[in-house]
């Protein structure tokens, strides 16, 4: 997506010395990666990459300790002893890096760099979800005590999509033999390169010169970067002043986008079903048999009804599928505010949040309430394990996304979940290294 304003001053990508793993420390790529901290479902998914191996990066983003700074202080040694240990070396020369994800026909490259930081009034690099104060905290609490951007950002923009530019150096790189290849456990394979030659990075610096990029993933690390570049004088803030990224042209490399879904820890299924038969004509309620994949498609069904605008969740927990839509128009005029513009007012989240879990349910957004969950087996799984609700929402489609974004208005937090997301451990930036 090109800028449309005259204040916009592009994209400005710069190399920097990679952290990554030595291959002869650990006992494969594969088992030392991670998905991203907000992707990763605990505690199960947690134990399982802790057991993978016991340099699992895992370690870094997701500490396990009693209390918040003893967490920070604890990757913060480990980090320090991995590096003393040589399970993690820095690149020799700084560069930009070239990132292939691929899984059957899905194909996505980006390249990955230190980005300049930009604030939203800035128009160069768009948010399109709100944050949360307290995880923006804890990342930053974390990354002041690491002095290390962990995991990169999913950016993307938009060319012309020719190849030319930054897609030319892409595929001219492809062609070399990479730094790394690894396969994970999902089944993507992974492939990364360096591009250290001036006459291959200064076509990038160009390309990029006059693009925005609409943060795919990663809301609240960005958020975090502004935060902790708030924190160092200006004219020192020095590497303080970028943040680690991948950068994706959706021209050539479409991203997925898929939904959040929430787990309502305190809140059974009957009780959720209760609150909304007390308001009367409040949602339309109907049980769906059969598989969950039947559901989710009876779920997408209805959603798309009615040209799209037609709003609906699927509610599990109690060994069934509870089918909740047709909204009453009055209801939602009456508890969805009415000073934003119409397409965020009839976002699933939005009637979600402001309908069914503020005035119906009346659960507050916090961690011990709701959980945010990508996977939709995984959050159907630990709502039947404790007892709880899950709620299951549809994908929003991407232009939405995309022109809420250029209006400058944020969705509600965790509302999409864009992909595929960079596998985490296969490049750390170090904030000490300059």
């Amino acid at each position: 997506m090109n800028t449309t304003g005259p204040a916009a001053k592009g994209l400005r990508l710069i190399p920097f010395r990679g952290l990554r793993y030595v291959p002869e420390r650990v006992g494969s790529l594969a088992a030392v990666t991670s998905p991203p901290y907000d992707v990763v479902v605990r505690p199960d998914g947690l134990l399982h990459l802790e057991s993978a191996d016991p340099h699992n990066i895992v370690r870094l983003i997701l500490p396990q300790a009693a209390t918040a700074a003893d967490r920070h202080r604890q990757a913060a040694d480990t980090l320090r002893r991995w590096l003393a240990e040589g399970v993690l070396a820095p690149d020799r020369e700084p560069a930009l890096y070239v990132y292939e994800q691929r899984k059957g026909d899905l194909l996505q490259r980006g390249v990955i760099g230190a980005l300049a930081l930009s604030t939203p009034a800035e128009g160069v690099v768009l948010p399109h979800e709100d944050v949360m104060p307290d995880i923006v905290e804890d990342r930053a609490a974390l990354m002041r005590a690491t002095a290390t951007n962990l995991e990169p950002l999913l950016l993307t923009y938009r060319s012309e999509g020719d190849a030319t530019g930054t897609t030319a150096v892409i595929e001219r790189t492809v062609r070399r033999t990479p730094l790394l290849s690894t396969t994970t456990d999902d089944g993507f394979s992974h492939r990364l390169w360096s591009v250290t030659d001036p006459a291959e990075l200064a076509p990038i610096d160009r390309d990029l010169a006059d693009r925005q990029a609409l943060i795919a993933d990663g809301h609240h690390r960005w958020a975090t970067y502004l935060r902790l570049r708030e924190e160092h004088p200006p004219g020192a803030a020095g590497p303080w002043a970028y943040g680690l990224v991948l950068l994706v042209d959706t021209a050539r490399h479409p991203l997925q986008v898929r939904a959040i879904h929430r787990l309502l820890h305190r809140l059974p299924v009957a009780d959720a079903l209760a609150a909304i038969k007390d308001v009367p004509g409040s949602f339309r309620v109907r049980t769906i048999d059969g598989t969950l994949r039947e559901a989710v498609g009876a779920l997408s069904e209805a959603v798309t009804a009615d040209d799209g605008t037609a709003n609906a969740f699927l509610l599990a927990g109690d060994g069934r599928f509870h089918l909740i839509d047709r909204p009453d128009p009055a209801l939602l005029a009456g508890t969805v505010p009415a000073d934003r513009p119409a397409e965020w007012r009839a976002l699933d989240a939005t009637v979600l949040h402001s309908t069914l879990l503020d005035h119906i349910w009346k659960i507050p957004d916090a961690p011990e309430h709701i959980s945010y969950i990508h996977d939709t087996e995984a959050v159907v799984e630990q709502a039947e394990r404790h007892g709880s609700t899950a709620v299951l929402l549809h994908p929003v489609r991407e232009e939405v996304v995309r022109e809420l974004a250029r209006q400058a208005v944020t969705m509600p937090r965790k509302s999409t979940s864009f992909g595929p997301k960079p596998a985490t451990g296969l490049v750390l930036r170090s904030l000490a290294d300059g």
